[in-house]
C-alpha cells in the first residue's frame, strides 16, 4: 500500500487535565536536574559553558498545569495515523504531538512503550506530563511545557511524492517557532522525522531539544549506544563520568539492574554514527538514529528499587510492563543549552524503526562486540548515507506551505508573528487561531492600552518578553496593566521595580488579591516570612469575597492561592491562621490529595500527631507529586519514626 495519512479517534482511560493554574509562575523552577556551579570546574569547558547558558529561572510566560486528577474515565483523543505496508505510527496532536504508537506490521511488534492509560503527573516544566511513546522536548532542561498542549498539524507533500504530517508551534519559554515533519516513505521500515527550530529574533537564543523515546523494559532488555563512557546524573544532583557498560560492578545498560532512577548521557565520539537501540532477550527492538547535529544520546532508567517501581505504577497502572527511556538531543547532556544565532536555524533528521541483532552477541560480555553487532545490523537496514540523503531530500520541503489542516494549536504564535512581522515559510500562524487569551494583548499591540476587565475574573496569562514589557511600560498605568508589567519585570530580574509596579496597581485595583499574591511571593523570595504570611492571608480573604465556587476558573484560583497561603502560614508558624484558610476552602478542594497532605502538616503544627497519622492511614494520593520530591518522607517523619509505607514511597535517591 502507498503511505496514507488519516485522522482517527483513540479512546484511552484518562485522568482529567483540569484548568490552568491562574497564578503567574513567579517562583524559581523546582527542577531536579541541576548541578552546583562549584562542580562545573571538573567538567569539559564546552559542557560547563552550555550548562551556564541562560538557564531558566521561571516557566513564565507558560502557566502551571496542576489541576489534573487520577480518576480515569474513557476519553476520546484526536489522533493522526501515518501508515504504509510496514509501519503504522499513531500521533496525538492535541498532546504535544506525541507519537503514541509505532507498530511494525510484518512482525506484529509494538516498537515503543505504549501506555495503556493517559495519566497526567508532575514531570513537565509546567506540571502536567504523561509517559509513553515519543515526545518532542523543546525549551529548557526537563519535559517540555507543551507536553499536554495542542500543536498545529497539517498534511504536507513528502519528498517521495507522497504525504507527510507537519506539527508546529511557537515555544514560549524561549520564544521560538519549531516544526516536526513525520515522513514514512512507501515500503520503508523507518519513520523519518525532520525537525527545524528557527530563531527569528535579533539576539542569540539558547536552544534545548531532546527526543524522548519510551521503550519496554525487561530483565534481559539492553540499551546500546556507540560509547565507552557516559555522564551519570543521579538525583543527588551530581554529574560524573563513568565507564560503559559496567559501573560500580553493575552493568548499567540493563535498565532493571540499577536500584535508583538515573540518567546516563553517552559520550559518543566525534565522527561516530549517532544511534541508540533497545533490544530484548531475543535481540529484537527499536533503533533511533539521526544526522550528526543531534549529538547526544541518553538512557533513563527507573531502576529496580521500591521508589522507581512505585513511580512506574503511578504513571501507568499496576500489572503492566514497565519502561525505560532512550533519548537523543542537541547537546551531550540535558543540563546544557546550545546557542542559536539571530536569523539562523537548526535542522536535522531522525529515523525510527525495528532492529534485530544476534542475541548472543548483543547480550555477551564483550561490549565492543555487542556495539559492533548492533551498528552493523543498523548499517544493513538503514545505511548512514541513506539518513543523510533523506535529510537532504527533506530540507527543500521544510518550507512547503501546509495543505489540509489536521489539528489546531494555540494562538500565541499568531500573536508573535503579528507583532514581529516574521516571515516563516512552512509554519503559518494564522490570525484565525487568535483566541480569548490573546485578545487583550492584541489591543495593547494595536491601540497601546491594556483593557481592564468588565467584571471580576482571575487575570489572564502574562507576556514577559522585552518587546511586550516595553509596551506595558508605555501603556496607561491601570491596575491590571501594572499587574502584568510587574510580572514581566520580575521575569527580567528587576524584582524591586516589579514590587513597585504591583504596589502602584494595588492603590486603585478593584480586585486586590492577584497583586497581593504577587507581593506575597516577592516577600517569600526575600525571606520575609511574616510579611509573606500577612499578604497571603489578606489575598486569600479578598479572593473569598469575590469568588464564585460554581465557576471553574474561580475554583482553580481558590485552590492555587489557598495552597500557597496554607504553606506560607505554616512556614511562618501560624497554625491558627492556616486553620482559618483551610476552613474557607470549598469542601471538594479539601478532599484533594495535595490538601490532605497539607491537612496532615496542619495537624502536626497543631500538635495533633494522632490525627495526622490518621490522614495517612486513611490514604490519599498527591496528584501533583513532583518528580524527586521528598515531601511525603518529610511529613511522615514529623509523625512517627516508623518506616514510610510503600504506597507513599517515591524515593528517587538513596536515603541520607
Amino acid at each position: 500500500m502507498a503511505t496514507t495519512v488519516r485522522r482517527t479517534v483513540l479512546t484511552l482511560p484518562a485522568g482529567p487535565l483540569g484548568p490552568e493554574n491562574p497564578l503567574p509562575a513567579l517562583r524559581p523552577l523546582d527542577e531536579t536536574h541541576v548541578v552546583d556551579e562549584r562542580d562545573w570546574a571538573a567538567l569539559p569547558r564546552d559542557m560547563a559553558r552550555q550548562i551556564g547558558l541562560q538557564p531558566l529561572s521561571t516557566v513564565l510566560p507558560a502557566r502551571i498545569l496542576d489541576g489534573y486528577g487520577r480518576e480515569r474515565t474513557p476519553t476520546a483523543l484526536d489522533a493522526i495515523v501515518i501508515e504504509n505496508d510496514r509501519l503504522r505510527a499513531t500521533v496525538l496532536p492535541g498532546l504535544g504531538g506525541r507519537v503514541h504508537s509505532l507498530h511494525h506490521k510484518p512482525t506484529g511488534r509494538e516498537l515503543l512503550y505504549r501506555n495503556p492509560v493517559l495519566q497526567p503527573a508532575d514531570f513537565a516544566l509546567n506540571g502536567a506530563w504523561f509517559s509513553g511513546g515519543i515526545e518532542w522536548n523543546i525549551g529548557a532542561t526537563g519535559h517540555t511545557a507543551l507536553s499536554c498542549a495542542p500543536l498545529h498539524a497539517a498534511r504536507v507533500p513528502a519528498p517521495d511524492g507522497g504525504e507527510m504530517v507537519r506539527l508546529w508551534e511557537w515555544e514560549r519559554l524561549r520564544d521560538l517557532p519549531f516544526q516536526v515533519d513525520l515522513w514514512l516513505p512507501e515500503d520503508s521500515d523507518f519513520l523519518h522525522v525532520g525537525v527545524r527550530i528557527r530563531n527569528p529574533h535579533e539576539h542569540t537564543a539558547p536552544v534545548y531539544w531532546w527526543s524522548n523515546i519510551a521503550v519496554p523494559e525487561g530483565e534481559r532488555t539492553r540499551v546500546l549506544a556507540p560509547a565507552d563512557e557516559a555522564w551519570h546524573f543521579g538525583y543527588e544532583r551530581t554529574l560524573t563520568r563513568v565507564p560503559v557498560p559496567v559501573s560500580g560492578s553493575v552493568d548499567r545498560t540493563y535498565p532493571l539492574r540499577g536500584e535508583f532512577p538515573a540518567d546516563y548521557f553517552y559520550e559518543v565520539p566525534d565522527g561516530a554514527r549517532r544511534w541508540i537501540a533497545s533490544l530484548d532477550e531475543d535481540g529484537h527492538g527499536l533503533v533511533q538514529t539521526s544526522t550528526d547535529l543531534l549529538r547526544g544520546r541518553k538512557l533513563f532508567l527507573w531502576g529496580s528499587g521500591a521508589g522507581g517501581r512505585r513511580w512506574q505504577e503511578w504513571l501507568t497502572e499496576p500489572g503492566t510492563v514497565g519502561y525505560a527511556e532512550i533519548q537523543a538531543g542537541l547537546a551531550r547532556t540535558q543540563l546544557e543549552h546550545v546557542p542559536l544565532e539571530p536569523g539562523a536555524e537548526f535542522s536535522w533528521l531522525e529515523s525510527y524503526g525495528p532492529l534485530s541483532a544476534d542475541p548472543l552477541t548483543v547480550h555477551g560480555e564483550d561490549w565492543a562486540a555487542a556495539r559492533a553487532e548492533t551498528e552493523q545490523r543498523l548499517a544493513e537496514v538503514l545505511p548512514r548515507a541513506d539518513v543523510e540523503a533523506a535529510h537532504a531530500a527533506w530540507r527543500p520541503f521544510a518550507d512547503t506551505e501546509p495543505g489540509e489542516s489536521l489539528a489546531t494549536g494555540s494562538g500565541w504564535g499568531a500573536l508573535e508573528v503579528r507583532r514581529g512581522k516574521y516571515e516563516l515559510p512552512g509554519t503559518p500562524f494564522a490570525d484565525s487561531t487568535l483566541g480569548e487569551q490573546q485578545q487583550p494583548w492584541l489591543e495593547l499591540l494595536d491601540q497601546g492600552t491594556f483593557p481592564e476587565p468588565r467584571r471580576a475574573v482571575p487575570p489572564g496569562p502574562s507576556m514577559v518578553s522585552p518587546h511586550w514589557r516595553d509596551m506595558l511600560e508605555t501603556a496607561p498605568a491601570e491596575p491590571l496593566t501594572e499587574y502584568h508589567l510587574g510580572v514581566a519585570q520580575w521575569h527580567a530580574g528587576d524584582r524591586a521595580q516589579a514590587v513597585r509596579s504591583w504596589e502602584r496597581g494595588l492603590v486603585l485595583a478593584p480586585s486586590r488579591w492577584p497583586l497581593l499574591r504577587c507581593l506575597a511571593v516577592a516577600a517569600e523570595e526575600g525571606r520575609q516570612r511574616d510579611r509573606a504570611a500577612d499578604l497571603y492571608g489578606e489575598a486569600f480573604d479578598d479572593l473569598c469575597a469575590e469568588r464564585r465556587d460554581e465557576d471553574e476558573a474561580w475554583t482553580a484560583a481558590a485552590a492555587a492561592l489557598g495552597r500557597e497561603a496554607l504553606e506560607a502560614l505554616l512556614t511562618a508558624g501560624r497554625p491558627a491562621a492556616a486553620r482559618s484558610v483551610w476552613a474557607a476552602l470549598p469542601p471538594a478542594i479539601r478532599q484533594r490529595g495535595r490538601f490532605r497532605l497539607l491537612e496532615a502538616r496542619l495537624l502536626i503544627a497543631e500538635d495533633d500527631r494522632a490525627a495526622a497519622r490518621a490522614v495517612f492511614d486513611e490514604g490519599f494520593e498527591v496528584e501533583d507529586l513532583r518528580e524527586g520530591a521528598q515531601i511525603l518522607d518529610e511529613v511522615w517523619a514529623g509523625i512517627t519514626d516508623e518506616p514510610l509505607p510503600d504506597r507513599y514511597n517515591f524515593r528517587m535517591r538513596p536515603e541520607r
